[in-house]
């Protein structure tokens, strides 16, 4: 919820004298009170794509069983949550379990004082808020875990991972697994040059313009500081070879702008099929053909193995007519 939105309090309960006795402090401040009679009723509220601040559920709400409602009620939020108290006199093992399970989060008594029922209300909230807030903090700190902390991207040693597991899945499928080392040409020169910010917005570009290049299961990474790393499942080395000399014209053909600086970029380019090998072993033959390429020449494509014959000549870079003034090695 926004900090200047009303809270939305949803109020489920049968009972008349239940009911004129919690809608006064829930209605408190401005809130808004939705008041529904039976589980039936209340579930869509439950699960609809803007769930209510808080939810207060009678055990002896008619309709379907409590614990069924809870059920469909968290199964259906998909992962919007808000908490939930129930309202009941009695504490049995079914839901003291729904409270360490975190199914529910309270539960109060049908007699509750109009001042102490505030005091649970605002402690549910309060409560709900922080649990959010480590829980965001844990994914955050999970992502960034696993993704290089400039670009986005898969760090090395996730891609790595993730390749694994690819691996063991083209090997079940009897499938194609391709991968593609590429390298920016003299990278350390532009690093010298621009200073370490403007480099760094470089390779953000780099990554942007190459994700449009992709399917969405294709993996992409940093394998090191100017180096990517593509995995194309269900790719063979025709394909693969065709897809990095997309990279070399899509992705390089352009010139990147940092600034008022029109910059020239290039890349080599290292293939090698999986065959269902170790990714590491894989990834070995990718850098090999990547060294190879960068021996040869900025701009070259090398693949390991039984792959065509990439287009020898460079991509066409910027048309003269264009007047950028291009920065270029």
């Amino acid at each position: 919820m926004l900090a200047n939105s009303t809270p939305v309090f949803l109020l489920a309960s049968a009972d008349p004298t239940l009911l004129a006795a919690f809608e006064p402090v829930l209605s408190t401040g401005g809130a808004r009170v939705e008041i529904y009679l039976s589980a039936e009723a209340a579930l869509p509220a439950l699960t609809a794509p803007h769930v209510p601040t808080l939810a207060l559920l009678d055990v002896t709400l008619p309709g379907m069983e409590m614990g069924q409602l809870l059920a469909a009620a968290r199964a259906e939020a998909c992962g919007r949550h808000f908490p939930i108290l129930l309202i009941s006199d009695t504490v049995s093992r079914e839901w003291t379990d729904r409270l360490a399970e975190n199914v529910i989060d309270d539960l109060v008594p049908r007699a509750t004082e109009p001042a102490f029922l505030r005091l649970r209300l605002d402690a549910a909230l309060s409560h709900h808020s922080k649990s959010r807030e480590l829980e965001l903090l844990r994914e955050n700190a999970a992502l960034n875990s696993q993704t290089d902390l400039l670009t986005g991207v898969y760090n090395r040693q996730t891609i790595l991972s993730m390749l694994f597991r690819e691996t063991d899945r083209v090997q079940r499928m009897k499938s194609s697994l391709c991968m593609i080392l590429f390298d920016i040409d003299d990278f350390g020169h532009w690093n010298a040059r621009l200073g370490s910010a403007a480099c760094d917005e470089l390779l953000c570009q780099v990554v942007a313009r190459t994700t449009r290049l992709l399917r969405s299961y294709d993996l992409l990474g940093r394998a090191g500081k100017d180096e990517f790393l593509l995995a194309l499942p269900g790719c063979s080395s025709v394909n693969a070879v065709m897809m990095a000399e997309r990279l070399r014209a899509d992705v390089f053909s352009t010139p990147f702008r940092v600034g008022r600086d029109a910059i020239r970029l290039s890349a080599c380019f290292g293939i090698a099929s999986s065959l269902g090998r170790s990714p590491v072993v894989v990834l070995r033959d990718a850098e090999q053909a990547l060294q190879l390429a960068k021996t040869t020449g900025p701009e070259t494509i090398q693949c390991v193995g039984d792959c065509p014959q990439p287009s020898a000549a460079p991509v066409p870079f910027l048309s003269p007519t264009s007047g950028d003034e291009l920065l270029a090695w």
